[in-house]
């Protein structure tokens, strides 16, 4: 096999809070409405920002990160939505050197060209300086150019584009708008369900990239052959449940393709509106807002004496981040508003005003190795012993602990599962 080419880009930025997704999601959308075929990918984990651009794309987006997923995978990813697509937009996590592997490091490694966003509010000149160091930090980087957001006007934006050394490509610039920025709250943006004028907003911004260097298509990159060998069906005629709602929503698409490839079958319910528990052999509680819904889920008992029953019939539970304070005793928002939860585990957590965990770690369990990463914003109380920690990759000193009782794993972890199927696998064989 040959490597396939497709026009492809990078959108990164000097930090966070510059306006990737939005701009992302907005090129998505201008192309997709060019009657293009647009797969967009997101550098690093992450669950909030992919709704966004799942939306404006009309495709899945999946993770590209080079330790999490793995460099084979990424190539596989890659080469599979080469062979379908009319452009590849990928959006960097956190600034474009941040992290190690960086955004950087994988448009280096597969030749994607960098577009440098910079958030120009209250600057001038300096935009010059920063776009100048972002393409020359890293000799050798494929560097396409940079494009100005937040710009107060034409005056400003004639400005920024002065200060840019001639070699480096200005697109040109985007207004300082709230009717196209995208709400967010602790742990990101909020998600695409909850934003009722989405579309609207998506397609502002797509208007907006019509008037700017970015309604060309980049250049085209060769993505070499890769395939990715059949799974071992360890999970055939396993059904599995997976709480899938407005509460709990952070799920990998490739996670829920790992466990389809491996035989199982997958079935959703929501445990804000079910009463019941579909017929199945193991539960998968992502995560998600369960803090944003206490009560309903408080009230729901039907559905917390079914996931009561399947548990204490030794049929596996494995619940990550929101799918662990649910299965627990109780859960406060930041308010210090306190709900019964389901009561599984025993123990207590509570919203902080403070991020209280964030990283990528891998966890060493009984089913095997499997890596993953943790963001969250509350603390957790239990008298139970950790089957296993994981461990921080930037440094290798533990992380969080994960906890087993019967057939239930839970933790603060959100795994992926591609990056040991086998090992995924046994969390849900019954």
């Amino acid at each position: 096999m040959t490597a396939t080419t497709c026009p492809a880009l990078l959108l990164s930025a000097p930090s966070s809070g510059q306006g990737k997704t939005t701009v992302t999601a907005g090129l998505a959308r201008y192309h997709r409405n060019q009657g293009r075929t647009v797969r967009v990918f997101k550098t690093g984990p992450d669950f909030l920002d992919p709704m966004i651009l799942e939306r404006a794309s009309g495709q899945p987006v999946y993770q590209l990160d080079l330790w999490m997923v793995g460099e084979r995978d990424c190539k596989a990813l890659l080469y599979q939505a080469a062979q379908e697509a009319d452009l590849i937009l990928i959006e960097g996590v956190m600034g474009l050197f941040d992290g190690k592997p960086s955004s950087a490091d994988l448009a280096g490694l597969f030749g994607v060209p960098i577009l440098a966003l910079i958030n120009a509010h209250a600057m001038a000149q300096t935009f010059g300086a920063i776009a100048h160091g972002l393409a020359h930090y890293r000799p050798g980087l494929p560097f396409a150019g940079v494009l100005a957001n937040r710009v107060a006007g034409p005056g400003h934006a004639e400005l920024l584009a002065e200060s840019l050394p001639p070699e480096t490509r200005y697109y040109g610039w985007l207004p300082r708008d709230g009717e196209i920025t995208l709400p967010d709250r602790h742990l990101g943006l909020v998600q695409a369900a909850e934003i009722a004028d989405l579309e609207t907003r998506l397609d502002a911004v797509a208007a907006l990239i019509a008037k700017t260097g970015l309604a060309e298509l980049p250049p085209s990159v060769p993505f070499p052959a890769m395939t990715v060998e059949p799974l071992p069906p360890l999970l055939e005629g396993v059904r599995i449940g997976i709480a899938h709602d407005m509460a709990f929503a952070f799920l990998y698409p490739a996670n829920l393709e790992t466990l389809r490839a491996l035989g199982a079958e997958l079935t959703f319910f929501s445990p804000l509106n079910d009463a019941g528990l579909p017929d199945v052999d193991a539960v998968y509680l992502p995560g998600g807002y369960p803090e944003l819904h206490l009560d309903t889920l408080a009230e729901n008992a039907t559905l917390r004496a079914a996931l009561h029953r399947h548990h204490e019939s030794g049929k596996p539970i494995y619940a990550e981040c929101g799918g662990l304070l649910y299965t627990l005793e109780t859960l406060a928002d930041k308010a210090g508003y306190r709900a019964p939860m389901l009561g599984l585990l025993p123990g207590h957590a509570a919203l902080q005003t403070k991020l209280a965990g964030l990283g990528m770690q891998s966890v060493e369990l009984p089913e095997g190795e499997l890596r993953g990463h943790t963001f969250h914003h509350s603390k957790l109380e239990t008298p139970l012993h950790a089957l296993a920690h994981g461990r921080r990759q930037r440094d290798g000193k533990p992380g969080e602990a994960v906890y087993r009782a019967g057939r239930l794993t839970a933790s603060y972890l959100h795994l992926y599962f591609a990056s040991h199927p086998e090992a995924a696998a046994r969390l849900f064989l019954p």
